[in-house]
């Protein structure tokens, strides 16, 4: 990467995961499942909810991974990566805000909402992603990327904390229940998203496209089409990357449907909510210094050995989770899902950012988000359809495990390229 990056530049591009870490956190994996069962869809029977959230959370992830790549391929072609991220997040941003004004009963509006946000959280990756490559010097790939999850895990655990205590105690927060304290955590999500995407719009550089013309309007936008259709065959043509994507599809596959289905899997098994509430904050916090601490491990046996040893340990924690009883162990698995979880992510991107040719990031991080994306719609119905099968919860979490090895089984055949062997070609 030449010359070193200013450590400004750096630090700008991870605020990016600092901030559109609290949707996940709050939004995603916290509020937004219960009160969608307690407020905007109050009155139905609980499976009836679960259903409707269900098919939210798949239209999201479907819509998102049919459009990545394509999004990827015009960003590429048009120099506007960091437009392109502004415009999504701004999506995010406004649908996530929206959810504050919708009344109780409307479950219609507030999963369109949540769609919508989901898509423009879960687009804007594709090129946060994509400008890694650009923001981290040569052989610093696995610090940079493990800073950003970091920075999320901090950024996204610090608002969720807060927007916790909102709820325990409106009144110290002016506000009359908890019901209005969810909603406005909503906003606080919204204002924090916002505010910290300014620095990497500000001042991280745009990186250097393909300058092939008819980079706006519908010229564009076919010319892109064109380019994603010469992309799906140019992929094939890359032994390490087709086949990283097959293994990632999988391994990532648990690792999301253990992130979404953690909380509904506590209530199946009769823990209180506040105790799973705990627990995300619980992950949340150990995540932070362990995602930094992974990227060194990654530096210290190799990336695609550290990817691995996480996918055993995650293993370990389906197995765990098969056999615990009790909401101690449950605060334990928490640790240890924070101790691997972000490292997993990092040391992914990172190792995918070396096998791909640099100067088509964005394309190909589109169908590394997309593969991502359609994890996340089969994991948790992998799950409920086990369990509908077995007639045991416990049972259905041990589906995961066969996801994770399958992925690691995949991976362990990648050839690993080496600090910057492949970062030019591909190959």
């Amino acid at each position: 990467m030449g010359a070193g990056k200013p450590r400004k530049v750096v630090l700008s591009w991870a605020l990016y995961d600092w901030g559109n870490s609290a949707f996940a956190t709050t939004v995603m994996a916290g509020f937004f499942p219960i009160f969608f069962k307690e407020y905007w869809s109050a009155g139905s029977e609980p499976q009836v909810s679960t259903f409707q959230l269900g098919v939210g959370n798949s239209l999201a992830g479907i819509l998102v991974a049919l459009v990545a790549p394509w999004l990827g391929a015009l960003a590429d072609r048009s120099r506007r990566k960091k437009r392109f991220l502004g415009l999504l997040a701004a999506l995010g941003v406004l649908a996530t805000a929206g959810l504050y004004l919708i009344q109780k009963g409307d479950y219609v509006t507030a999963i369109a909402c949540y769609v919508a946000a989901t898509i423009g959280f879960s687009g804007s990756i594709v090129f946060y992603d994509a400008l890694l490559i650009g923001v981290a010097d040569e052989g610093q790939n696995d610090r940079v990327s493990a800073m950003g999850y970091a920075l999320g895990y901090l950024g996204g655990g610090v608002l969720f904390a807060l927007n916790v205590a909102m709820t325990l105690q409106p009144a110290w927060f002016g506000l009359a229940d908890a019901g209005q304290a969810v909603r406005v955590s909503f906003l606080l999500v919204a204002l924090w998203w916002a505010v910290f995407t300014i620095p990497l719009m500000r001042n991280v550089p745009e990186p250097a496209g393909r300058a092939t013309g008819g980079g706006s309007g519908g010229e564009g936008m076919s010319g892109a089409l064109r380019e994603l259709l010469q992309t799906l065959r140019e992929v094939r043509r890359y032994r390490s990357v087709w086949l990283f994507l097959a293994g990632y599809w999988l391994y990532i596959d648990g690792v999301d449907t253990i992130i979404r289905m953690a909380v509904d899997y506590g209530l199946s098994l009769g823990f209180a909510s506040s105790t799973l509430i705990t627990a995300l904050l619980i992950t949340q916090f150990v995540g932070f210094p362990a995602a930094i601490l992974y990227g060194r491990l990654g530096e210290w046996i190799g990336t695609k050995n550290g990817i691995l040893v996480g996918i055993l340990i995650y293993v370990g924690v389906t197995v765990w989770g098969y056999l615990m009883d009790n909401e101690t162990e449950f605060y334990v698995l928490a640790v240890v899902v924070g101790l691997v979880q972000g490292g997993v992510q990092a040391l992914s991107r990172s190792f995918y950012s070396r096998l791909i040719p640099t100067d088509k990031a964005a394309e190909f991080f589109g169908f590394y988000n997309m593969l991502g994306k359609f994890a996340v719609v089969i994991g948790p119905a992998l799950m409920g359809g086990v369990s509908l099968l077995t007639g045991s919860v416990r049972g259905s979490i041990l589906s995961v495990a066969v996801l994770l090895l399958a992925g690691g089984l995949i991976l362990w055949r990648v050839p690993d390229p080496g600090v910057g062997a492949e970062a030019s070609t591909g190959r």
